[in-house]
């Protein structure tokens, strides 16, 4: 299946993936355990993994190529936004070489 992979560079990242499961849980499934610092989001386009690593915070989704660019923008959307004062910055790689999107909190006022 096609996917798209991002790696975030935080201290934070299992804060981070916690507070990402949180919020998308309330519209999809999705799931994160501290012991591990594996999580998952189910979208109906795709998934999405969650790995908290101790220097990053490591994203991947797949789905129909299609879909990729849409599941790319939810995940990073969200995270941009929950980590607005560590300024994270979301770089996504597609399997194909194709670049995927960039995501970055532009908001001065954040």
């Amino acid at each position: 299946m096609p996917r798209s992979e991002a790696r975030v560079t935080t201290d934070r990242s299992a804060r981070y993936a916690k507070q990402l499961a949180a919020h998308m849980g309330r519209k999809i499934e999705a799931a994160f355990s501290e012991e591990t610092g594996r999580g998952t989001l189910v979208f109906g386009a795709g998934t999405a993994t969650l790995e908290a690593a101790p220097d990053a915070l490591l994203l991947t989704v797949e789905g129909e190529r299609e879909n990729l660019p849409g599941l790319e923008d939810v995940v990073g959307r969200h995270l941009v936004r929950f980590g607005a004062r560590d300024e994270l910055v979301i770089e996504w790689h597609r399997d194909n070489g194709e670049t995927g999107l960039v995501h970055r909190n532009e908001d001065p006022e954040a």
